[in-house]
């Protein structure tokens, strides 16, 4: 790959959803956050797709990426309005773990939760907790 895996990351978190580089992972990438549990990039890009067309304002910050080996460690916060009337904002704080094959892609794509799935459904009503 002519650029660092890396860098192509960092560039995906700050654009993300849109223009995401499907091509840095492997076509049986595994996936698993606290919501979701799957193979295939062909899924990956179809969650992408969900969120591209029902999340609202989307923000990834990335606050820490680092490579060590054939492991990838990131830190972010994702946010988003939901299409409700009252228009609520979710964030959720977490880390992945990503793990790199030998020919440099992405065989393994882990996220981590700062919170429960039950703290992201309160924000519905509450706001952002803290």
């Amino acid at each position: 790959m002519a650029r660092e895996i890396v860098e192509v990351l960092r560039d995906d978190y700050l654009r993300f959803p849109e223009n995401q580089s499907f091509d840095i992972y492997a076509e049986d990438v595994f996936f698993k956050d606290p919501l979701n549990e799957f193979r295939g990039v062909k899924r990956y890009r179809e969650m992408i797709g969900f969120i591209q067309r029902w999340f609202v304002d989307t923000k990834m910050d990335l606050y820490e990426i680092e490579q060590e080996g054939e492991k990838i460690l990131t830190r972010w916060r994702l946010s988003w309005n939901v299409p409700l009337p009252w228009k609520p904002r979710i964030s959720i704080s977490g880390w992945s773990e990503l793990k790199v094959n030998g020919e440099g892609l992405i065989v393994s794509h882990v996220d981590y939760w700062d919170c429960s799935r039950w703290d992201v459904v309160k924000q519905l009503w509450f706001g952002k907790n803290r």
